[in-house]
């Protein structure tokens, strides 16, 4: 019998990603383009008259997936997959975009079973969404939490803090804390909600506002963003960073929680796959490098920046103080 769990299901839930990229690299003929020499993004953007930055995302989610090969720059078929170029012996390339096709039936499959219409509904849409945040981080806020090490902070900005599960995992571990939660009105409510049934709503102050529009409140000496900075751009992250650095006290700390890529942005994989995911719901969203992380946050004025924790699974931690 199957013997589901928790990482297994959201695993299945997410596995169409992978399977889309893949797919596109076929659709957009790019293993046959790079089978036989390796190409500079720049290069692939003329030959396929394609945008470069989303190109880019994808050649790089490919590489990471090991169908592309990426060296110094420049692209090329791996080897083993060129059964995937066009008129090659053996080649499966037909079947794929076959198979390329049928997704777009395939994605009409709820309606096309639903008795009853399945409709867009932004309360739930916006709840699921929180709650999938919370999920995501319950099983390591508080590993997390000790890779951060508050040491002697007295009082934490949790800037887009959701439901509240690093806050409450932030004052579980550090009994003299108070903390800010800052997130949109309808989310704070949702976690007044998780700081009653934690007992810890006396000992936060929740701040409704906006981000991007709205200055933080001040007066913390730790500022902690998780999964935030992937839906910015850097001049996004840049003008929040700035924000962050005056909510905080001479000498605060401000801890960035996210991907972090390598420099060539291929590993880990889930960062490369994750950013083709920002690139179809943002704007200008992506996973970074711990190069481009720094020099967004020494721009807004931060310094001793450091990388406190590699990323494996969006568990990238990255700090850096206010003079």
């Amino acid at each position: 019998m199957a013997q589901w769990d928790q990482q297994s299901l959201l695993g299945l839930s997410r596995g169409f990603m992978e399977t889309r990229i893949f797919l596109t690299g076929a659709e957009l003929g790019l293993y046959t383009l790079l089978a036989d020499h390796p190409l500079s993004a720049e290069e692939i953007a003329r030959r396929l008259g394609a945008k470069l930055r989303p190109l880019t995302i994808v050649l790089d989610a490919l590489a990471a997936m090991e169908l592309l090969v990426k060296e110094e720059g420049r692209y090329r078929t791996e080897p083993s997959a060129a059964l995937l170029v066009e008129g090659a012996p053996g080649s499966v390339l037909p079947m794929v975009l076959h198979a390329a096709n049928l997704w777009k039936r395939w994605s009409s499959l709820t309606e096309m079973v639903g008795a009853r219409a399945v409709e867009e509904d932004a309360e739930a849409s916006l709840r699921a969404f929180i709650g999938a945040m919370h999920v995501g981080a319950a099983p390591q806020a508080a590993r997390i939490v000790e890779l951060v090490n508050p040491g002697s902070a007295r009082r934490l900005l949790d800037v887009g803090g959701a439901s509240g599960t690093y806050t409450i995992a932030f004052l579980r571990a550090a009994p003299e804390m108070a903390a800010t939660l800052f997130d949109r009105p309808p989310v704070v409510e949702m976690a007044r909600e998780r700081l009653a049934e934690a007992g810890l709503l006396d000992r936060v102050t929740l701040a409704p506002g906006d981000f991007n529009t709205d200055p933080l409140p001040g007066g913390h000496d730790l500022a902690f963003l998780s999964a935030i900075i992937h839906m910015n751009s850097p001049e996004q992250n840049v003008a929040l960073y700035r924000k962050v650095y005056n909510a905080l006290l001479p000498g605060g700390r401000i801890v960035v929680r996210d991907h972090v890529m390598s420099p060539d942005r291929t590993s880990p994989r889930g960062g490369a796959i994750f950013a083709v995911n920002m690139l179809t719901a943002t704007e200008g969203g992506n996973s970074y490098t711990f190069e481009e992380i720094r020099d967004t946050l020494a721009e807004a004025g931060f310094t001793r920046i450091a990388l406190i924790h590699a990323d494996e699974r969006m568990d990238g931690l990255v700090e850096g103080f206010k003079a």
